[in-house]
């Protein structure tokens, strides 16, 4: 098996890699994490790492001029993508990803926090999230993003529009969380305790609702990293 390169842009410790880490690791890639308030992301080299994945995390896209690491991932991000690098981005990450390819980014209609399936594109010429079909996925966004020129969109909610989009087989964004750990979803509820308490969000609901979905979004997420995995152009 041919031994790869992963780093995760990671900007909180619970928001990792979660249930894509195993399947990563079993198809042959070496996994590094970016801590972006320990890492200068400005010396990272974007096109080293055979793949790049950016996390999720609880700042915005706009928010560069109170958190500086936003602008240093927006210029790896614009190298990486002009490279047509493997990239995934979840959540942020996404949203970085739309904002590097010349998108908006900029608050959505409402919190959307919880679990609910999505709506797939039905003609999407790409269309790597079949295995979510039917399947709750994990919501945890207050922002969205505009369809970058030159992408295609793979998935939408009744709240947010543009949930996935794809650009060629190399580039993949999630508004969504596939990676959510049914195991380790306590962490999300006390690392998020207060932005909960502030949209009237129950966490017992949200916990509830975890052990329903999370062992089924689980499955699902790894047929769907697999599949992607094995179209990639390196």
């Amino acid at each position: 098996m041919t031994q790869r390169t992963l780093q995760g842009i990671r900007h909180v410790g619970f928001e990792d890699l979660g249930s894509f880490e195993a399947p990563l690791r079993a198809a042959g890639y070496r996994i590094e994490y970016i801590d972006a308030a320990e890492r200068d992301l400005s010396q990272l080299d974007p096109l080293t790492a055979d793949l790049l994945v950016v996390l999720g995390g609880p700042i915005g896209v706009y928010d560069h001029d109170s958190y500086p690491i936003v602008s240093d991932e927006l210029q790896l991000l614009r190298a990486r993508l002009a490279a047509d690098r493997p990239t995934l981005g979840i959540c942020l990450g996404a949203q970085l990803m739309a904002a590097a390819l010349g998108a908006r980014v900029y608050p959505g209609p409402a919190r959307e926090i919880g679990w609910s399936p999505l709506d797939l594109a039905p003609a999407a010429e790409y269309q790597p999230l079949a295995a979510l079909n039917d399947v709750a996925v994990l919501h945890w966004h207050g922002d969205t993003f505009d369809l970058p020129q030159g992408c295609t969109r793979l998935a939408s909610t009744s709240l947010c529009r543009n949930q996935a989009f794809a650009r060629g087989p190399n580039v993949l964004a999630l508004q969504f969380h596939p990676e959510a750990r049914g195991d380790r979803f306590e962490h999300w509820l006390l690392g998020h305790a207060s932005e909960l308490a502030s949209s009237g969000i129950d966490p017992i609901t949200l916990r509830r609702d975890a052990k329903r979905h999370a062992q089924a979004l689980e499955r699902a997420a790894a047929v769907l990293l697999g599949d992607w995995l094995a179209q990639l152009r390196h």
